[in-house]
């Protein structure tokens, strides 16, 4: 069918995106807002593909266009049971191929406006790169630092509940950024769907007004960072978050205690730590999680590892750290909203010599 192409920059106007992929490669990444409707299921693709190798092309492709058939039918029977006449769709597949142009064609037949995404999801993604590189650009940013336990990640939260503009990076990679910052039950995304999440939240912003953003290295657990963010992150104004040391090792003993939960598999992050801290630390640090010393675990993890690392990085890092303010955090109060409007009215003052 002539026309049924459509590139992404037009992208707009349709009542739904309908991604045909299979669940697996629907899971790594998709289109914000676009559903999924295989036209071959996961078990299926593999079947196809084997046979395109081991068979020959006119019998895998007449196999899979029965499978492709029947997939249709039942999306028609459940899915798109109630689409109206009027119903304008935009499909795609991988690379808007033989998938989304099976769907585009029969749904074209029926009467509906479907239209196929020229390129497919790789379309998509090479849009994504592309902004990647100069979308961050576009923001002012300001940098929360401090050691690990000043409470940066809760006091982001709380500036964004009294409305102020926030990028959660370790929200959006579920991972807290250090060696033990994996989030319990909760699997990092992939890097692709990390990258479109990003750009979905960086579209929402207002260019006119600061982001606030926790300092970061250019990696959280598996995901990297885009250079373009990392480059403005470092050249940004920075705020230095503080607290006393028992108020760190408070709100640590809160926010990291679900890592007794499996103690073995603490133990097996400590021992990761070998390199930096030798045989001997590293024992005795597992010995303490045997013994449920929590308290005395955490304050030796602050002062032996966490806060040399932080002297160690941040500095180097963050070109505008020494002119930084200081800003005082209590990061197991109540009132940490309260606290972020005196951070936000601060900034609204001229900067003390």
């Amino acid at each position: 069918m002539k026309n049924q192409h459509i590139a992404f920059a037009l992208r707009d106007g349709f009542d739904e995106i309908i991604d045909v992929r299979t669940p697996l490669e629907y899971a790594e990444d998709h289109i914000p807002g676009a559903i999924n409707a295989p036209v071959l299921s996961n078990e299926e693709r593999v079947i196809i593909g084997t046979m395109f190798k081991q068979a020959t092309a006119h019998e895998a492709t007449r196999l899979g266009a029965a499978m492709v058939a029947r997939n249709i039918a039942h999306h028609l029977d459940t899915l798109f049971s109630d689409k109206p006449v009027n119903w304008k769709p935009l499909i795609y597949c991988w690379r808007g191929g033989k998938r989304s142009a099976s769907m585009t064609s029969w749904f074209n037949l029926i009467g509906w406006k479907a239209r196929q995404l020229e390129g497919g999801y790789k379309s998509y993604r090479r849009w994504v790169l592309e902004n990647l590189d100069t979308q961050p650009l576009a923001f002012r940013y300001v940098v929360l630092t401090g050691p690990t336990g000043t409470g940066k990640t809760r006091l982001l939260q709380a500036l964004a509940a009294q409305g102020a503009q926030v990028l959660d990076l370790e929200a959006l990679a579920r991972h807290r950024g250090s060696i033990l910052g994996a989030v319990p039950l909760h699997r990092q995304p992939s890097q692709k769907a990390f990258d479109s999440a990003l750009l979905e939240v960086l579209a929402g912003f207002d260019t006119g007004k600061p982001v606030f953003i926790e300092a970061e290295s250019k990696r959280i657990g598996q995901i990297t960072l885009p250079v373009s963010l990392v480059t403005r992150m470092h050249n940004a104004e920075c705020i230095r978050v503080t607290a006393s040391l028992e108020e760190r090792l408070a709100f640590l003993l809160q926010d990291y205690r679900n890592l007794f939960d499996d103690r073995e598999q603490f133990k097996q992050q400590l021992a990761l730590l070998t390199s930096l801290h030798g045989k001997v630390v590293i024992q005795r640090w597992q010995e303490m999680i045997e013994a449920d010393a929590r308290e005395a675990l955490f304050r030796e993890l602050l002062e032996l590892h966490y806060d040399p690392a932080y002297a160690r990085s941040s500095g180097g890092h963050f070109k505008l750290l020494q002119a930084a303010r200081h800003f005082d955090f209590r990061p197991s109060a109540e009132d940490a909203r309260g606290q972020a409007d005196v951070l936000l009215g601060m900034l609204t003052q001229p900067q003390q010599p």
